[in-house]
């Protein structure tokens, strides 16, 4: 599970009013919710996209600090789309990812990968007795 932060100023409540209809706008309709951290997340169990097995989605809340999207992608393999005539999809699959990620966190690809970067460098220099 990835979680994502906004940009700074911005929050996810804001940006997107209804994640719901959003999750459902992008990848299909909501089957199912799971739990994680303590927030229930949104499940799309039969997306849209052949590329996308499943999907989960919603907001982690955290007291104190600003909320964070929280998205699992989990997706077939190259060999099973191949298989199927389904590998056309994953360009339209990559783009409702971005374009949805882009949409709910305010931040591109660039910006996000970056972000990511800097996070696991920063847990390297922690010592580990902290």
């Amino acid at each position: 599970m990835e979680e994502y932060k906004m940009r700074r100023g911005e929050y996810l409540e804001e940006r997107v009013p209804d994640l719901e209809a959003t999750v459902e706008e992008y990848f299909g309709p909501i089957t199912d919710t799971e739990e994680f951290k303590g927030s229930d997340l949104y499940v799309v169990g039969d997306p849209d996209n052949p590329v996308f097995t499943r999907i989960v989605a919603g907001t982690v809340s955290y007291s104190g600090k600003k909320d964070k999207l929280a998205v699992h992608f989990e997706e077939r393999d190259l060999e099973s789309l191949m298989e199927t005539g389904d590998v056309d999809a994953a360009g339209d699959a990559n783009n409702a990812k971005n374009d949805f990620l882009l949409e709910c966190t305010g931040r591109d690809a660039k910006s996000r990968r970056e972000s990511m970067k800097r996070a696991v460098e920063d847990d390297a220099e922690k010592p580990d007795n902290v």
